[in-house]
Parts: C-alpha cells; structure tokens; sequence
C-alpha cells in the first residue's frame, strides 16, 4: 500500500514550498526545524508528516533535474 497523507500535510508543504524553496533541503531533521520557525504547528506528528512530505517533494525535484537527457 502506498503512502496516504491528508490534505492539510499536502496543501501546507506546497504553500510552504512554494513560499520558501531555498529554505528546504533533502534533511528531514533541517526541515522540520524550518517548519517550526515557519508555522505554528499544533502537534508534532503533523509537523512530522509535513517536514516528511516537504522533503519528499524536494527529492523528487532533485532527481529530476539531476536526470540528464539523453540524446537519441
């Protein structure tokens, strides 16, 4: 079964994304102190499913830029 998260973690880590890209990296750890300082966030398993979410769509976004094209 696959990962099923609820609209709040979904809709805060895209506006928090696209709000603060530069603040994020692929750290769990970093991002969810970043996620402190940005929200008032009422318990810490939201604030954890959005620091995982956050930076599970910055590791996507890397990989696809690292992704080279290939020529054909």
């Amino acid at each position: 079964m696959g990962k099923i998260r609820i609209r709040i973690v979904k809709r805060t880590a895209r506006e928090l994304i696209e709000k603060y890209r530069e603040l994020f990296t692929r750290d769990f750890e970093h991002n969810k102190r970043i996620i402190v300082k940005l929200i008032n966030v009422k318990s810490k398993k939201l604030r954890n499913q959005i620091a995982g979410y956050v930076t599970h769509l910055i590791a996507i976004e890397s990989k696809k830029s690292e992704k080279p094209v290939s020529s054909v």
